[in-house]
């Protein structure tokens, strides 16, 4: 019995050695982002200007990072799946996620949840595989970079994935600003690091320009992580507005718009924004004719009785931009557990 016990002691002992070795490892190659970053742009052969008057179409799509179609759920929605089951899944659902965009013909994409290095998606470079299908410049911004999620089990493992903007038209700058982040050590480590992707294009014949921001706000926190980054988006917004620019900001907010949903206590539900938190100039945008979200505690059947659905996808634009038409495009979450949202504005 005394042997036993020596025995369990060592096992546990080495077990709590390693957990401790884990973390210091981890923290010493925590992902610590500036508040700015200058990002690159990379080249393509479309680069054009942008004129006061022209009509602008744009696509936002959290791409789930091509694991999250139908046949998926997800732990922290109270399903079972941790990473996809195969490669081929994901190769299938960025396939298809690539075939919706290229359907719209949009100028701008704006997308989330993008994998370049990650073992849930099995490596693949999806910001390069939609580049090139899309034959478009694109900036990526980096929001989840850690070198080994060790939750739950089996564990993440590592990630590298953020935020990509896709053009045609002519960028001069692409910059990752930070937004605050709600965790704290050490559950800091291994979480998102939130950022907005700003991405400038001049207005040909003014010294104004088109400011494109691409988001992806918080989701898994009690709130307050919400309000302070949409606090510093706002501050964004107001700043660029009173210069004259022309201001597009796009993306998954994590918040429902208007009206709270009915939501079953023990499942996700969303804070609310509301057209007065916005500064003023500003207009939020969506279409609440569609779900842009459903929630992962299963798979989907395609039935939408016995699924809880969101309308959390939208944009936020200056008053100085007409607008024409907003969208959910309905792809009854066949590859990514978003649909996409387009949005037509032409500058005044």
């Amino acid at each position: 019995m005394k042997k036993l016990l020596i025995a369990l002691g060592a096992v546990v002992g080495v077990a709590v050695l390693a957990a401790a070795g884990l973390l210091i490892y981890l923290t010493a190659v925590e992902y610590n982002p500036a508040d700015i970053e200058t990002l690159e742009v990379t080249p393509a052969a479309q680069r054009r200007a942008v004129q006061v008057g022209q009509r602008l179409d744009i696509v936002t799509f959290n791409t789930g990072y091509g694991g999250l179609g139908r046949d998926a759920d997800f732990f922290m929605d109270g399903g079972t799946q941790v990473n996809p089951d195969s490669e081929e899944t994901v190769e299938e659902n960025i396939t298809g996620i690539l075939g919706a965009l290229n359907l719209k013909g949009a100028d701008v994409y704006f997308l989330q949840e993008v994998d370049r290095n990650s073992r849930r998606s099995f490596y693949i470079d999806q910001a390069e595989f939609y580049r090139h299908g899309l034959s478009m410049n694109m900036s990526y911004a980096a929001n989840h970079r850690c070198a080994f999620v060790p939750y739950p089990w089996p564990p993440i493992g590592q990630v590298d994935a953020g935020l990509v903007t896709f053009t045609g038209l002519e960028v001069t700058q692409a910059t990752r600003e930070s937004l605050p982040v709600p965790f704290q050590w050490p559950l800091r480590i291994a979480n998102l690091k939130r950022c907005l992707l700003v991405s400038r294009v001049p207005v040909e014949g003014t010294d104004k320009e088109l400011v494109l921001v691409n988001l992806h706000l918080e989701a898994y926190d009690d709130g307050e992580g919400r309000a302070a980054q949409m606090k510093q988006l706002s501050e964004l917004l107001r700043a660029e507005y009173r210069l004259g620019n022309y201001v597009i900001a796009g993306g998954d907010f994590n918040q429902t718009f208007e009206d709270e949903p009915e939501v079953a206590e023990s499942l996700w539900r969303p804070s609310v924004l509301t057209q007065e938190e916005l500064p003023d100039g500003f207009v939020l945008l969506y279409d609440d004719s569609s779900p842009t979200c459903r929630l992962l505690n299963k798979p989907y059947s395609g039935e939408r009785a016995d699924t809880q659905f969101y309308v959390i996808d939208g944009f936020i634009v200056s008053e100085n931009l007409k607008v024409n038409n907003v969208e959910t495009i309905d792809l009854n979450f066949l590859n990514s557990d978003h649909n996409p949202v387009f949005l037509q504005v032409t500058l005044q």
